[in-house]
């Protein structure tokens, strides 16, 4: 599994179950609002990241940040989404 991927998947919860795919689309609409209240930088390079696949450093590039910040603003994005999810009752890490 590629990298991103698997930054992205600690923060989510398996969908491989009958019961989970039917909650993988209520926890695709709920990670669409999350991404919504973001600010746009967090929003650009999180989606850059995992809907796109971008390396950190293509990521970094694209939004003009060191590898340092862009890993920073990944970790953070990544660490609210779960929280959000939590709240949400779709994530009981």
């Amino acid at each position: 599994m590629e990298e991103s991927a698997l930054e992205l998947a600690a923060s989510l919860p398996a969908a491989d179950t009958p019961h989970g795919q039917a909650e993988a689309e209520e926890l695709g609409r709920a990670i669409s609002r999350f991404l919504r209240a973001q600010k746009e930088p967090a929003r650009v390079v999180f989606l850059r990241r995992y809907w796109y696949a971008d390396s950190v450093e293509q990521a970094a590039a694209h939004m003009g940040w060191s590898i340092s910040k862009t890993k920073t603003v990944l970790y953070r994005t990544r660490n609210r989404l779960r929280d959000f999810l939590e709240q949400e009752g779709l994530w009981n890490g």
